[in-house]
């Protein structure tokens, strides 16, 4: 039985389903994996938990359901405990970071992926923060301590959307990349245009479903497509992206008309993520686009998300997800913890370690 112990940072909403999906998970991951795991370090906003031996992820999820922080874990707490503490005293081989964005400065993610990193850690992540912030300089670091760095969760949730590209097109050139990366946009543009409701009628539809956040404005103007753009164009294109280099458009301003409009046409406007090449490089853009009705983004359904890649010898590969709350993501999450774990084992194979 391979024995994995992990800290980790954030349990939120998408921290907590993943320890909800490892615990029902256990049987599988020891049958089919040999894999246990052990959560042995968490830390949130107030404070920390530490168990050498392991903590309990159904008492984490319990602490956090009723409103208090892990550092309320008999025995075990740490109340103001910051995570970086938490983390250099764990003593875990990996650490599963998920604390909440920060597109300003990237704390407390930054930081503990980047020590992590250092002290020769495997890192797990949806924190786009850090990965829009500083992609190259987490890359480098992981590479000259021999680690592995997975986000696949960061990217669309659950869609493999940096997985396909890093994967599955090795060889080939992308000379376009096209994606539908954000749940809020494309619910809302979806009902105003099939059911014709008002922009305003369909976002509080959205934040009344729990798609849309109480304040939307990363959503809805784009720059959350524009992140994920970021991290694509990092990740699988090979550009050091930052934001500045994507020409981003929100849909405040798409009229109800013109969704009528297109649809009775047999298209779709959707916010659509674009990557072109142009020569070395590619041109970025998040945007409201028409797109013809057998355009395969065109198809998708409120809850739905996809990218297109197009490339010169792997044709077009397109990949849809129904992803509908925290489950995909958290989901994603546990895919990047196997494979890691799959990878550190391959190496130890081909280095001859028994």
């Amino acid at each position: 039985m391979r024995e994995c112990s992990f800290a980790m940072i954030g349990v939120g909403n998408i921290g907590r389903r993943f320890l909800e999906i490892m615990s029902e998970k256990e049987q599988t991951l020891a049958e089919r994996f040999g894999l246990r795991l052990h959560l042995v370090a968490v830390a949130d906003s107030a404070g920390a938990a530490l168990c050498e031996a392991g903590l309990s992820a159904e008492r984490i999820i319990a602490l956090k359901k009723g409103g208090a922080s892990v550092a309320g874990y008999p025995d075990c707490g740490r109340r103001g405990m910051g995570a970086a503490e938490a983390l250099e005293r764990s003593g875990a081989d990996m650490l599963v970071e998920l604390s909440p964005t920060n597109l300003q400065h990237g704390e407390p993610g930054l930081a503990s992926i980047v020590w992590a990193l250092e002290h020769r850690m495997d890192v797990v992540t949806a924190n786009k923060g850090p990965l829009v912030l500083e992609y190259q300089r987490l890359a480098h670091i992981a590479v000259q301590n021999g680690r592995s760095l997975l986000f696949s969760g960061a990217v669309a949730g659950g869609l493999p959307t940096v997985n396909i590209g890093r994967r599955d097109l090795v060889g080939a050139h992308v000379q376009r990349v096209e994606g539908v990366f954000n749940t809020t946009t494309n619910y809302i543009l979806t009902r105003m245009a099939d059911d014709g409701l008002s922009f305003g009628e369909a976002l509080s539809e959205a934040q009344a479903c729990g798609v849309a956040e109480a304040n939307p404005s990363l959503d809805i103007d784009g720059w959350d497509a524009a992140n994920k753009l970021v991290i694509l164009a990092n990740s699988v294109l090979g550009m050091p992206a930052r934001l500045g280099d994507v020409t981003v458009h929100g849909i405040r301003d798409v009229q109800l008309e013109d969704l009528i409009r297109a649809k009775q046409q047999g298209n779709a406007i959707k916010l659509l993520v674009s990557a072109v090449s142009e020569g070395s490089s590619y041109r970025l853009s998040v945007g409201p686009t028409e797109l013809p009705g057998h355009h395969p983004l065109a198809r998708l359904t409120r809850w739905q998300m996809a990218v297109v890649y197009h490339t010169d010898i792997m044709g077009t590969i397109a990949a849809i997800i129904d992803d509908e709350g925290t489950t995909a993501t958290a989901g994603a999450v546990l895919r990047d913890v196997i494979n890691t774990l799959n990878r550190r084992d391959e190496t130890r194979v081909k280095r001859g370690v028994a």
